[in-house]
């Protein structure tokens, strides 16, 4: 069973909306948001266009002169150490966070990683789901008095069209039995998916709203793991990195969907739901070919998110969420 929300609105925007589109008129002025990879690709776009328009925005990073580096031009802005693999060091970034803010009115979940080489961190744990998925749970956790402190706070995570490639493999969620890099980014991504959907249902009665979205295709530092010749053989790009790719999109472009889902009143009374092209995304049946965009069934199923919601607090000790 899934959402009846879950089809298009007929947003005014769509796949070429840019950034600057959706925030034209606005002013955030006294907001405050979290951005996770907030200095680096679709984080560094989100981040500078919520500063423009009067947002403070904090933004943990693992490389933390890295981030000042780049962020060193935008007003409004504080960076904090954090590393999504090392759940210590994420709970130290949300304690941090508590003690500067008393209200978080967007956490904005962008960082990730995608088709890495078998990594293990924590306790042996898969690297992929572990940074893209335990390490923004554990986040979202920690900060959720913050949020629901907030009037109407939004929690808005980057997913991707990798999620079709398969569900959360119960039996082997973290590929003990064989590692496929492919299949551990697309388990996270439906981890992602999952995360916004219960988080949601535990959230909507404090206001706290949550939403998945696919940005989009865009190379960002996000393919740093793919050597130029794989994304060659791919159609991605040309011998010189330029991008070839049919249907790409540009940085700004690929930020627009989540600042959409952060900002937009048209999602004022809804949660739960994954996003692509600024609009919310139809349902895909399940053979139907990943670039025809739309969302599994599996990825936005109440009884799957309810599951990994438990399996996600027993394996990181987060605060739990009251239900």
């Amino acid at each position: 069973m899934t959402s009846p929300d879950q089809q298009p609105l007929g947003s005014p925007f769509s796949a070429s909306t840019t950034a600057e589109d959706i925030v034209a008129g606005l002013d955030l002025s006294g907001r405050t948001a979290v951005v996770t990879g907030g200095y680096s690709g679709l984080g560094l776009e989100t981040t500078r266009t919520l500063t423009a328009t009067g947002a403070l925005v904090i933004v943990p990073a693992r490389r933390p002169d890295a981030a000042r580096a780049a962020l060193r031009e935008v007003k409004n802005c504080e960076v904090i150490p954090m590393n999504l693999t090392d759940l210590d060091s994420v709970r130290s970034a949300a304690a941090h966070i508590g003690d500067r803010l008393d209200r978080l009115d967007l956490l904005m979940a962008v960082a990730g990683v995608m088709a890495t080489p078998e990594r293990r961190v924590g306790p042996g744990w898969e690297g992929q789901l572990t940074a893209n998925h335990f390490g923004h749970f554990t986040l979202a956790c920690e900060l959720y008095p913050l949020l629901a402190a907030a009037d109407g706070a939004r929690v808005v995570v980057n997913s991707s069209a990798g999620h079709t490639l398969t569900g959360i493999r119960w039996h082997d969620p973290h590929f003990r039995t064989g590692y496929d890099k492919w299949l551990a980014y697309g388990q996270a991504k439906t981890a992602n998916s999952l995360f916004a959907v219960h988080l949601d249902a535990l959230g909507k009665d404090d206001g706290v709203r949550a939403f998945a979205l696919h940005p989009g295709k865009i190379i960002t530092g996000l393919q740093r793991e793919m050597t130029l010749q794989a994304q060659i053989d791919r159609g991605w790009v040309d011998e010189h990195g330029k991008v070839i790719g049919e249907g790409f999109k540009s940085p700004s472009q690929g930020a627009a969907t989540g600042l959409w889902a952060a900002t937009s009143p048209l999602l004022a009374a809804r949660g739960g739901l994954y996003l692509e092209d600024c609009d919310v995304a139809h349902v895909s049946a399940p053979n139907s070919p990943m670039d025809d965009g739309g969302v599994r069934a599996y990825a936005i199923a109440p009884a799957e998110a309810s599951r990994l919601w438990d399996v996600s607090l027993a394996a990181t000790g987060a605060t739990p969420i009251p239900r």
